[in-house]
């Protein structure tokens, strides 16, 4: 089967986003206003969508709550989420995904890539370590259900930022 990728219609499909984000995360899930914030990429496996992720331009992650936001920064490409349904892990799609992500960045010309993911998320930590992404910090108590700490991680990849 083909794997693609497709940039998501925010208007049009942002409630489809919400219930995408809560079948793969749960209470971990954005509300529909933060994903106005973000570009989001549907990747589908013969049509069907088994994934999604979301982007943040020139975006650093700070993860403190007594900031508004994450600061801005050139260059970086912040990775907001990164999700497979259940029914879809282990078989090699987070890899396809992590691949993907990397390859846009550098098509951009994106300097660094920026994300953060629970803990306990063994699978993502290896993975995002897979591709070159290094611990950077952790930050104590930013998830909620069940509280818990995130470890960001960054990868600089180098270029000049150009077009798709």
């Amino acid at each position: 089967m083909r794997i693609e990728f497709r940039k998501a219609r925010m208007r049009a499909e942002s409630k489809a986003l919400v219930r995408f984000d809560r079948r793969v995360f749960g209470a971990d899930c954005f509300a529909e206003e933060m994903w106005a914030s973000y570009e989001a990429w549907w990747m589908t496996l013969g049509g069907r969508r088994v994934g999604c992720c979301a982007f943040e331009r020139d975006v650093d992650f700070e993860g403190d709550e007594e900031k508004d936001g994450d600061r801005r920064r050139e260059g970086s490409l912040y990775i907001a989420s990164t999700g497979i349904l259940a029914e879809f892990r282990g078989c090699g799609l987070g890899k396809v995904m992590k691949a993907w992500q990397v390859a846009y960045a550098r098509r951009l010309g994106y300097k660094r890539m920026v994300t953060n993911s629970r803990q306990s998320n063994e699978a993502m930590i290896a993975l995002n370590r897979q591709f070159g992404f290094r611990k950077v910090r952790t930050v104590a108590g930013y998830y909620d259900e069940p509280k818990e700490g995130t470890v960001v991680m960054e990868l600089v990849i180098g270029g000049r930022r150009g077009g798709l």
